[in-house]
């Protein structure tokens, strides 16, 4: 099992095929592993991971706090997650990559485009998340979970961590509920830390994560300093509003908007587009 160790934290990743390679953070919220990329609704079609690979030497990881990599309670931001990215590509011996954000790992694509411009050789941002409703329903569950602690405390947290729900599924059960339930060490020390401590590290968390209507991720006068080309694939629901899509088409200087909408957006058409994108890049 191939695992870095990036920031004193493990990382499971693998990488498939030769070529340029091609960062892939994955979708899926408090679920971004690696096998997001084969099962959530927008990727069913083909196996994406075998189509890139066949031109890219493709990067997959499973971000942390999520899956097989490890975590630590400290407060949560999208540098956070794009300094994970890059410590990666630093232990594969990388300088640059191509960096693909999936769902609300757009914004962590463009945190890491703002933090290290150097190593981003193009963006390409497939449904970002964003639009009042998503702020909503996300802000939501860092105050469900919050007001889950208050009331149950954090040995009932770890109780409903175990039963391997995701933040995302269960919001009481946090953003660690997946270290929790792998890990007895991590859990045992979650349990024993200072309650207030905690709940006001999820609740800047929350604040610093999903903090507006429109794709999170970066200052808008940040986006608009990106020198990388961008390609956005727009969503159409309630979690990957296409506002967001045309927020991050108005503010990256070289960004490409693929007029095409989801209905018409198969698995094997939007890793055409991209493999054509990227073909000149």
């Amino acid at each position: 099992m191939p695992v870095a160790t990036v920031d004193g934290l493990e990382v499971y990743y693998e990488t498939r095929g030769s070529g340029a390679p091609l960062l892939m953070l994955a979708p899926g919220g408090f679920d971004a592993t690696i096998d997001k990329w084969l099962t959530t609704n927008a990727w069913k079609g083909i196996n994406a991971l075998e189509k890139l690979s066949s031109q890219f030497r493709i990067i997959v990881y499973d971000r942390r706090e999520t899956g097989r990599s490890g975590g630590r309670v400290e407060k949560l931001a999208w540098d956070l997650y794009a300094r994970q990215a890059k410590g990666l590509l630093e232990h594969l011996k990388l300088d640059s990559a191509f960096v693909m954000g999936g769902c609300i790992s757009c914004s962590v694509a463009l945190a890491f485009a703002i933090c290290f411009p150097e190593a981003t050789r193009a963006l390409l941002l497939h449904w970002p998340v964003g639009g009042y409703r998503w702020k909503a329903s996300s802000g939501g569950r860092f105050a469900r979970h919050s007001a889950f602690v208050r009331d149950k405390g954090l040995a009932a947290v770890a109780e409903r961590a175990r039963e391997k729900k995701s933040f995302w599924q269960d919001p009481e059960s946090g953003p660690w509920a997946p270290c929790i339930a792998r890990d007895d060490r991590f859990a045992a020390a979650f349990q024993s830390q200072d309650q207030e401590r905690y709940l006001g590290i999820v609740e800047s968390s929350g604040r610093a994560l999903f903090d507006r209507d429109t794709a999170p991720g970066a200052e808008p006068e940040e986006i608009m300093g990106v020198k990388a080309a961008a390609l956005i694939v727009p969503g159409d629901d309630p979690s990957h509003a296409t506002s967001a899509a045309h927020y991050l088409r108005e503010c990256l200087p070289n960004g490409e908007f693929w007029n095409v909408m989801p209905p018409q957006q198969s698995t094997e058409k939007v890793c055409d587009r991209i493999l054509e994108f990227c073909r000149n890049k």
